[in-house]
C-alpha cells in the first residue's frame, strides 16, 4: 500500500487505543454520531474508584507522528483527554506509541515550543506539527501511555472534575 488510507489508519488507531484502555483495567463506550469525543473511558466502582468515573477521549491517529493543537476542543474543558496514537500501520519505522494530554496540557507545550504564537494557531485557533522535533518528542514523554499511566490519568482527572 503505497498511500495510506486514512479511514483504516482511524480504524486501526481506535482499535489499538481500545485494547490500551481495556488492558488497563478501563471500560470504553463508543459515541454513536462523533461531536468531537471519540471514545469514552470509564471505570466502575472498584479498589480505585469509590463511583462511576468517565473521561471523553478524541483520538488523533497517524501513521507516522503528528501532534495538534485545536481551539475546537476547548468547549469540553476540563477533561477531554486527547489521545495521539502514532505508528499506526507504519511500514517506515516510526514507533507505535500513544500520548494522552488534556488541553490545557497540550496548550502548555504548544507555548513552551512557540505554536501558541504562530499566526495558524493566534488567526485560526489550530496548529499541526507532522515532523516533531526532539525537543517536542521530550515534552511528550511525560505523557506516553501504559497501563499504569492510562489508570492514573483517568482516575486523576475524573476527581478533579468532581
Amino acid at each position: 500500500m503505497d498511500k495510506k488510507d486514512t479511514q483504516l489508519v482511524e480504524i486501526i488507531g481506535r482499535n489499538r487505543l481500545v485494547n490500551e484502555l481495556l488492558a488497563a483495567g478501563i471500560e470504553v463506550a463508543e459515541p454513536l454520531r462523533d461531536r468531537g469525543i471519540d471514545l469514552i473511558a470509564y471505570i466502575d466502582i472498584d479498589d480505585e474508584v469509590e463511583k462511576f468515573t468517565a473521561i471523553p477521549i478524541q483520538m488523533k491517529a497517524s501513521s507516522t507522528r503528528a501532534f495538534t493543537i485545536n481551539r475546537k476542543y476547548e468547549k469540553f474543558l476540563p477533561n477531554l483527554v486527547i489521545a495521539f496514537v502514532w505508528g499506526v500501520l507504519s511500514t517506515d519505522g516510526h514507533e507505535q506509541v500513544t500520548y494522552a494530554l488534556t488541553q490545557a496540557e497540550s496548550l502548555k507545550i504548544a507555548d513552551e515550543m512557540g505554536y501558541s504564537q504562530s499566526a495558524s494557531w493566534t488567526e485560526g485557533g489550530l496548529y499541526t506539527v507532522t515532523r516533531p522535533s526532539p525537543k517536542l518528542i521530550q515534552l511528550l514523554e511525560p505523557y506516553q501511555m501504559s497501563s499504569l499511566a492510562w489508570r492514573e490519568k483517568i482516575i486523576r482527572l475524573s476527581r478533579a472534575s468532581q
